[in-house]
């Protein structure tokens, strides 16, 4: 469970209604920035809520006018100190805490406003919904400041594509909600914070009518299918989990329930 007195623990705020948590990163001062206790913070409630069967949707949003500037100029301005071995240590915990929001057996709902900068670019890419405001922004920054995205960067590659992040990876041009929507970084833009609270209580919604095992194997099934070659053993392995869902009691319960005109078992 999580330690409550850990340190940056309130910068990491958590909220558990009907299935849906919502984290908030709460350092407003600071554009929502994040360090090595926010890291932790926010890997650790990842960790517990992971382990939590009933829970179906993480929706991650910032407190205040932005979503995440990205690292802390402060902890970076320490890290330029560490040895090389401490900058990796710090950089692997980074980058567990990335790969345990990219998979989370739960759907992942990312709500941005504002800027969404560097390591704050990676959250998003992290997430497999994201919705954003006509005012929100977003820049892999890390160059401006001599650095470069790099534990960001296989999500931040699998979410835009390596032509878009050749470009933006060398550019650390700032671009609005329209271009990331373009370039399939966020999924849907909504004119201002109302209209995006609507949206996602819309999908929401949607998604509390789903099986919630059939949500969870549909995400993973993705990252299985993921870069794999169309081949005899994919057809295989594709045919094996459909056989498994289907015998499985929520198939046969949502067939039923299809059948008989009724609501499944699942909605409340």
């Amino acid at each position: 469970m999580l330690n409550e007195n850990q340190p940056g623990i309130d910068n990491v705020l958590l909220d558990i209604r009907d299935g849906v948590a919502t984290i908030t990163l709460n350092r407003p001062d600071v554009h929502n920035a994040f360090d090595e206790h926010v890291i932790a913070a926010l890997h650790g409630k990842l960790d517990a809520l992971a382990l939590e069967r009933d829970l179906r949707v993480i929706v991650l949003r910032g407190a205040g006018k932005n979503f995440s500037a990205g690292a802390d100029l402060v902890w970076m301005m320490k890290a330029a100190n560490y040895t090389q071995e401490q900058n990796k240590s710090d950089a692997l915990a980074l980058a567990g805490m990335l790969n345990k929001l990219y998979s989370m057996p739960q759907t992942t709902i990312a709500c941005v406003h504002g800027a969404a900068m560097g390591g704050g670019f990676g959250l998003v890419a992290c997430c497999d919904i994201v919705l954003a405001t006509e005012r929100a922004s977003f820049a892999l920054s890390e160059v401006k400041i001599g650095l470069i995205p790099a534990t960001i960067g296989p999500y931040v590659m699998k979410a835009i594509g390596e032509r878009h992040m050749r470009r933006f990876a060398q550019t650390g041009e700032r671009f609005g909600a329209g271009l990331a929507h373009q370039i399939g970084l966020v999924h849907e833009v909504l004119h201002d914070d109302a209209a995006l609270a609507d949206r996602l209580n819309e999908i929401l919604d949607g998604l509390a009518t789903n099986g919630p095992d059939a949500v969870r194997e549909a995400k993973a099934l993705c990252n299985e299918l993921s870069g794999r070659p169309i081949d005899f053993a994919l057809q295989d392995h594709t045919a094996t989990r459909i056989a498994e869902i289907r015998a499985g009691g929520e198939a046969k319960e949502g067939l039923s329930a299809f059948l008989e005109k009724r609501k499944p078992g699942w909605v409340k």
